[in-house]
């Protein structure tokens, strides 16, 4: 019985090493997982990463302009309870939160 699974993260990041992680070590079709903002607004999760931060080195200016607006949302359909137990497991180790 097909079930859908549906967790958020605070970092894009962290809701696209979930998404590799199903579909890589799970056999998660990838057809069946999308990914996108929690709410209405486009989104890059609710914290800073990568480019998010003032750089290292030299750069024009410092930004603040990430569009910080919400978690991002993942949703997987799975066939079995193995596959749930395994995309909740990895939901969670990526720092995923149940939605």
């Amino acid at each position: 019985m097909t079930q859908t699974l549906n967790a958020t993260f605070q970092t894009r990041r962290e809701a696209e090493l979930a998404v590799e992680h199903i579909v890589q070590a799970h056999d998660i079709d990838r057809t069946r997982v999308t990914i996108g903002p929690a709410g209405h607004q486009n989104t890059a999760g609710e914290t800073p990463l990568g480019s998010d931060h003032a750089a290292a080195g030299a750069s024009p200016e410092a930004r603040d302009d990430a569009a910080l607006n919400g978690p991002i949302a993942v949703s997987a359909q799975v066939k079995d309870d193995a596959h749930a137990r395994a995309v909740r497991d990895a939901f969670r180790e990526a720092g995923g939160a149940p939605a």
